[in-house]
């Protein structure tokens, strides 16, 4: 364990870690919700739509994340302003994030399917490149926050909590929407509750940008000037700067990891709602609502106030690179147990592997968004200023998205291929066991290939503190 204390000036204040969790929470609630409302677009009761099209609707526009992810990196770490780097763009991000929200499930069932397919992947677009606006420079942000090597994680920790509560809340939409008593058809449901949905992104998106503090980047050099021409004539220099990130191993090995274990667990996300729904309850929707609640919303409470605190002790007990093995190893052993835990003859054994699996998603950001600060470090060490915070953060995130993305579109197809019928009431025994196979080795298979890739992390908290140092002297600070 770290006997290093962390200096008063590098601590963050919980002022500034509840704004910064509320910009996570926001991260959080949109994938949250565009989740279950995919659902809905593949269920007989909502749109029932081809579950191939509405794979592509959330999978297609995060392509284009490879093009604007690292270019609003590159444009948050080289403005100047009074009001920093970053914020600006997450005040106006979490403004057009939310707008377009709420624009983009105006659609009704009655519309043809094509019809609605396209309004739903061309405003679906739209949206990308408002949440780009706000989440890149949110996640750069945090980055630069504080210096030290354990508030890293503690910052992470705090937010990564926060941000739970939108898996808390999200899985009651399954409750709340299909109610004849609240709306009159779950398309119904679908329109309201984005509306609603939208307001929150834009109050709770721009707190970040109010009360959140980076580094002073007032006197730091080498940054070029931003301008709509200059961007475009600097296409070069991002992708030359993002071939100078991809070049630094450390990262590689975290965007590696992380795109193995999110997205492991993205494309059978939803095997849980239909395991639980036609497996247990034989497809009566009245009955299961509740379970199909309760058993993501419980994963997340277990991970926000049991599985983050033990990872955070764990991070500074055995570092951070055996944290992460040691969680993940844990909830391999949870997805095990999911065998068992889905059991019709017994509705609580649905509750018997969560302890153990929600370490895996607990210690992915909580670890992996705090070690990809250290990397930032050895960055400037070795390729100097400007930071490049945003481009990292660009990245990694774009890893995640894209990585969702076609993990999305894959779920659509394995569902397909298992025999998933959208339109049917109950499913054929082979689909259900197809599906129940799938929803526990896929996960664990990536899960392992992440320890794998982690195994010789080689920056270490030892390192990160010479690194430190070394930055210190450099720029002259005291």
């Amino acid at each position: 364990m770290s006997n290093i204390k962390t200096a008063t000036k590098d601590k963050v204040p919980v002022g500034q870690k509840a704004a910064f969790g509320a910009g996570h929470l926001i991260n959080n609630l949109i994938p949250g919700i565009l989740g279950v409302f995919v659902v809905i677009l593949k269920s007989a009761d909502g749109f029932g739509m081809d579950t191939v099209l509405a794979g592509l609707i959330v999978g297609v526009p995060r392509l284009f994340d490879a093009i604007t992810d690292p270019v609003m990196g590159y444009i948050s770490d080289n403005t100047s302003s009074k009001y920093g780097r970053r914020r600006p763009y997450i005040f106006v991000g979490a403004i057009l994030s939310g707008a377009i929200f709420m624009i983009l499930w105006q659609v009704h069932d009655t519309n043809p399917e094509m019809y609605n397919f396209w309004y739903l992947l061309i405003f679906s677009i739209f949206l990308i490149f408002g949440n780009t606006i706000f989440s890149t420079p949110l996640i750069a942000l945090g980055y630069e926050m504080t210096s030290d090597y354990n508030e890293r994680t503690r910052l992470m920790s705090f937010a990564n909590t926060i941000g739970q509560i939108a898996w808390m809340l999200v899985p009651f939409l399954y409750v709340l929407i299909p109610d004849g008593d609240l709306f009159a058809s779950q398309p119904e449901g679908v329109r309201t509750v984005a509306l609603i949905a939208g307001f929150v992104i834009i109050i709770l998106g721009i707190l970040p940008a109010i009360f959140c503090r980076g580094i002073d980047a007032s006197k730091m050099e080498g940054r070029e000037e931003i301008s709509f021409k200059s961007v475009f004539k600097s296409t070069g220099k991002i992708f030359k700067g993002i071939k100078v990130v991809l070049k630094n191993k450390p990262f590689v090995k975290l965007c590696l990891a992380t795109f193995l274990v999110f997205n492991g667990f993205q494309i059978v996300a939803e095997f849980g709602v239909f395991i639980i729904n036609f497996y247990m309850f034989n497809g009566d929707w009245g009955a299961s609502k509740w379970w199909v609640a309760l058993f993501p919303a419980v994963t997340a409470a277990y991970t926000a106030f049991i599985a983050i605190p033990i990872i955070n002790w764990m991070a500074n007990k055995f570092g951070k690179r055996k944290a992460f093995i040691y969680a993940t190893l844990i909830s391999i052993i949870g997805y095990i147990l999911k065998w068992w835990g889905f059991d019709p003859e017994n509705y609580y054994m649905i509750f018997l592997p969560i302890p153990l699996m929600a370490f895996g998603m607990g210690c992915l950001f909580t670890l992996m968004m705090s070690m990809t600060a250290d990397v930032c470090d050895l960055d400037e060490l070795e390729n100097g200023m400007p930071r490049k915070e945003g481009t990292f953060g660009a990245i990694y995130w774009w890893m995640i998205k894209v990585g969702q993305g076609i993990a999305l579109v894959f779920s659509g197809i394995i569902l397909k291929v298992l025999g998933y019928d959208p339109t049917a009431s109950v499913q054929t025994a082979e689909a259900l066991t197809g599906m129940r196979i799938t929803d526990i080795v896929l996960p664990a298979l990536t899960a392992a290939l992440a320890i794998w890739v982690m195994w010789k992390y080689t920056l270490t908290e030892d390192r990160a503190r010479e690194i430190k140092v070394e930055l210190v002297k450099r720029r002259g600070e005291l």
